[in-house]
């Protein structure tokens, strides 16, 4: 975990990662989801950005790893293109 405490963030199947330091992602992306869970929104939006996809490359590999993740794709344009995920959830 970061040094510094983390900011309230809305639990609404939407996590904006653009103002999150890099290095809380591994454990904040897997915990949003299971806060998500319970409470049963199962579809939700990751956005990471277009930037140098090195954030998306994470996420996805993080989405890889989770049992609860039945399956992710990129957003279509309207969605925010490459920029974000759409996950679902088991």
């Amino acid at each position: 975990m970061s040094d510094h405490a983390p900011a309230e963030l809305p639990v609404n199947g939407v996590l904006d990662l653009h103002t999150v330091n890099p290095k809380d992602v591994r454990w904040l992306v897997p915990e949003y989801l299971r806060l998500c869970r319970e409470r049963g929104i199962m579809s939700v939006r990751i956005i990471h950005g277009k930037g140098r996809m090195a954030l998306l490359t994470t996420v996805h590999a993080i989405l890889d790893k989770l049992p609860i993740v039945s399956s992710y794709k990129l957003a279509d344009e309207a969605g925010g293109g490459w920029g974000a995920t759409l996950v679902e959830m088991e």
